[in-house]
C-alpha cells in the first residue's frame, strides 16, 4: 500500500481539543479488541502500515494522525503538545466508544501513550513503546533547531524536503529506504501549510509533558520494543522504563535505530504479534 491509498482508506473523525475543533484522520481496520497506534515527528500513520496489518488479522487496528500532521488539521492556530495529543487520543477513544485498548507509540507518539496509561490505567490493556520519548530524552536537536521562530521564513518547502530527506536516509541502519517509506513520511509537508505546521508540532515539543508523570503509575503489560542502535532516544531511557514499571519486559532489536520498524520490519511485527496476540 502506498500513501495515496492509505490516505484514501482513511476515516476522520472532529474531536475537541482545547476548545478548538480538529479533524483527526485515523485507518480503522479489523475487528475484535482495538488496538492504537501513534506515530511521533516527522512522521505520521503511514509508518505503520506494514505492522498493523498482522493484528488486524485478529483485532482491531486504529491508526490515528496526531494534530498536525498527516491528513489531519494543520492550520496554524493550536496546540500540537504531547498533552494536547493525549486530549485527542482521549477524545478519539471516546467518539469511536472504545472501552479498554492496547497502545503502540513510536517516539513523540510513545510520550503521548505513556502519559495516557498513567492517566488513564483501568482503559489500558497492553502498552507497546518503541524509541519513545520519556523522562528528559527530548526534544533532540533536530527538532530544537526545526522548531526555531525563523524556520518559516527561511526555510523553503523544497529544503525542508532535503532535510527530511536526508535525515531519514542517514539515520536507517538498512542501507536504502523500503520502498514507499520516503514518499509517505514527506508528503504531508510539500506545501508552505505542511511546513509551518511541522515547525508548529516542533515548537510544542515540551519537556515537561514527560517529566511531569511518573512511569510507576503504568498498570498495563508493557513491552518496550527498542532499536537498540537508536542515536535519538537511546535504550538506556528504554532501561530505564523497564526498572520503572511494575509489569515491563525490554526487547532490544539488532541493526535496528530510532526506525525499528523499517530497519526491522520482520522482526519488529513478529515481537508485537507475540506479544498482543498473546491471550494466555
Amino acid at each position: 500500500m502506498n500513501y495515496d491509498e492509505w490516505s484514501a482508506a482513511q476515516e476522520a473523525e472532529t474531536v475537541s481539543v482545547d476548545g478548538h475543533d480538529l479533524d483527526v484522520a485515523y485507518y480503522d481496520e479489523g475487528s475484535g479488541d482495538p488496538v492504537l497506534f501513534l506515530h511521533g515527528i516527522p512522521t505520521n500513520s503511514f509508518l505503520w502500515r506494514d505492522v498493523s496489518q498482522p493484528i488486524t488479522e485478529e483485532r482491531r487496528a486504529i491508526v490515528p494522525d496526531m494534530i498536525g500532521y498527516g491528513n489531519s488539521s494543520m492550520y496554524d492556530g493550536f496546540d500540537r503538545s504531547i498533552r494536547a495529543q493525549e486530549v485527542m487520543i482521549d477524545e478519539l477513544i471516546h467518539a469511536l466508544d472504545l472501552d479498554t485498548v492496547s497502545l503502540v507509540g513510536h517516539d513523540l507518539g510513545g510520550g503521548v501513550l505513556l502519559r495516557y496509561a498513567v492517566h488513564n490505567p483501568d482503559a489500558v490493556d497492553r502498552l507497546v513503546l518503541s524509541n519513545s520519548v520519556a523522562y528528559d530524552s527530548w526534544p533532540i536537536p533536530l527538532i530544537t533547531d526545526l522548531g526555531l521562530p525563523d524556520t518559516v521564513e527561511e526555510t523553503s518547502v523544497e529544503e525542508l524536503q532535503q532535510m527530511l530527506d536526508d535525515t531519514f536516509t542517514e539515520t536507517l541502519s538498512r542501507d536504502e529506504p523500503r520502498e514507499g517509506f520516503l514518499e509517505g513520511m514527506t508528503t504531508p509537508w510539500r506545501s508552505e501549510e505542511g511546513l509551518v505546521s511541522l515547525v508548529r508540532n516542533a515548537i510544542a515539543t515540551n519537556t515537561n509533558h514527560t517529566t511531569e508523570i511518573e512511569p510507576e503509575a503504568v498498570t498495563a503489560e508493557t513491552l518496550l520494543l527498542w532499536g537498540v542502535d537508536d542515536e535519538f532516544q537511546s535504550i538506556e531511557y528504554a532501561e530505564r522504563l523497564r526498572d520503572d514499571i511494575g509489569d515491563a519486559e525490554l526487547t532490544g532489536l539488532d541493526d535496528a535505530t530510532h526506525w525499528v520498524m523499517e530497519d526491522r520490519p520482520e522482526a519488529y511485527r513478529e515481537e508485537l504479534s507475540s506479544f498482543l496476540l498473546d491471550t494466555e
